[in-house]
């Protein structure tokens, strides 16, 4: 390690940081901008130090995803997908917590659970008023589908982002690797819910009635819109597909796509770059900047040498630290700054215990902190943002409420995941 008042000096200022982000007392962004910027202040990081912490490709990926979104949102496309999932469910509350659940997942595989929840959240909430039933079950099956389904691509969940960035880890290689477990997991996950849920909603007949009066055609604002943000969409997806085939970087494909449906829809660049949500962006480039410097004062590499010798370096027992530890840690804290303290973590663990193929541990670390932010509510953005969005509709998510369901649900997931890492990587 290097001088011992940097490393404390470091160490204090991420610990302090993290406690501060965990209470929510202060905004996260906030806390984070502030500790970075007494790194750069007290000397421990250089500014041209800490810009080369902050991963850029991570941060043009979300900003081009975030403004595809925010335009194509606005032709109504995510509401009719919702309606007409209620609607093929005959009104029958188990199986619109089913459909929506299924439109959730594969949503926030393609575009990023945060973004779904935001937009599938109000429509449920109109869905449970016409069937005069509590919208809290339907609501924690989305949040476990959003984490679920973000799990299986690269876009789907920030900690794949960060990984598949820091990595280079391609679109195809998570979909390859995760969704064969990712899609067990997800049906697995739904039966449970649909038992445990099973005696919960009573409705009558003639209020199912109201859901199969809704017309779906109604929530598409503007037609024009929707085709062209469908076409460019389907063509950013496509570049997804082909991005490591090309040599190009998934922010490159993600901000291509953003260029090109804001010139062809002539959306004024104001009004679009007002659906980037630029506290998250600047919470990341904060967060770079705290674990860089703890990178830099030699933290990570202490900690990396001790896990080592926790598991000798060996591959299966480093899988399974890495997979459990980062899913129990993830329930309880949020998993971005996790994934982005574990990521030089495990790339000195490879390079100190001469383990030639990380591929394995980049897969724990994914499974585990994007299925452990299923734990509880504060464990993942998505369930933050679906427990704030319910308050404004006086619908209370407890502590102890939403874990009670959910904690045993992500440790089937976890049990699930390490059954199929040990089978197909870890041995």
């Amino acid at each position: 390690m290097e001088g011992n008042s940097q490393v404390i000096l470091a160490t204090t200022i991420f610990l302090v940081a993290y406690a501060i982000i965990i209470s929510e007392k202060i905004h996260r962004t906030v806390v984070a901008l502030f500790g970075a910027m007494i790194l750069i202040i007290a000397g421990v990081l250089h500014q041209d130090e800490a810009i080369h912490h902050i991963d850029f490709n991570t941060i043009g990926l979300l900003v081009g995803m975030m403004i595809i979104v925010g335009i194509t949102r606005r032709s109504g496309v995510f509401e009719y997908l919702a309606v007409k999932a209620a609607k093929q469910s005959k009104g029958e509350p188990l199986a619109i917590m089913v459909s929506l659940s299924i439109v959730t997942a594969v949503l926030s595989a393609l575009l990023d659970n945060v973004t779904t929840v935001l937009l599938i959240v109000p429509v449920t909430f109109s869905i449970a008023r016409q069937l005069e039933i509590n919208p809290m079950p339907i609501l924690i099956a989305e949040i476990l589908a959003s984490n679920i389904g973000g799990t299986a691509t690269l876009v789907g969940d920030p900690p794949n982002i960060m990984i598949g960035s820091a990595v280079g880890i391609g679109f195809m290689d998570f979909v390859i690797n995760l969704t064969p477990i990712v899609a067990p997991i997800m049906i697995v996950t739904i039966y449970l819910l649909k038992w445990i849920y099973r005696k919960q909603f009573v409705v009558r007949e003639e209020l199912k009635k109201n859901i199969l009066a809704m017309n779906e055609n109604d929530e598409i604002k503007d037609p024009k819109l929707l085709k062209q943000s469908l076409i460019v969409l389907a063509l950013t997806v496509l570049g997804f597909l082909l991005h490591q085939y090309v040599h190009l970087e998934s922010a490159t494909i993600a901000l291509a796509g953003a260029a090109l449906l804001l010139l062809v829809t002539r959306q004024e660049p104001e009004h679009a770059l007002e659906a980037v949500e630029w506290p998250v962006i600047f919470f990341f480039a904060g967060l770079f900047i705290l674990v860089g410097g703890l990178v830099e004062v030699g933290v990570i590499e202490w900690i990396a040498v001790q896990a080592l010798e926790l598991t000798g370096g060996e591959l299966l027992t480093t899988g399974m630290l890495i997979l459990w530890l980062s899913a129990i840690a993830s329930a309880f804290v949020d998993n971005i700054p996790f994934v982005a303290t574990m990521i030089p973590l495990i790339q000195d663990m490879g390079r100190l215990g001469g383990i030639t193929d990380l591929m394995p541990l980049w897969w724990s670390l994914s499974l585990g902190a994007c299925l452990g932010g299923n734990g509880t509510i504060i464990g993942a953005s998505a369930n933050v943002v679906v427990a704030g969005m319910a308050e404004k509709q006086g619908i209370h998510f407890t502590f102890l409420g939403f874990m009670k369901v959910a904690f045993p649900l992500m440790l089937v997931s976890i049990v699930m995941s390490t059954v199929y890492l040990y089978f197909f990587y870890l041995t």
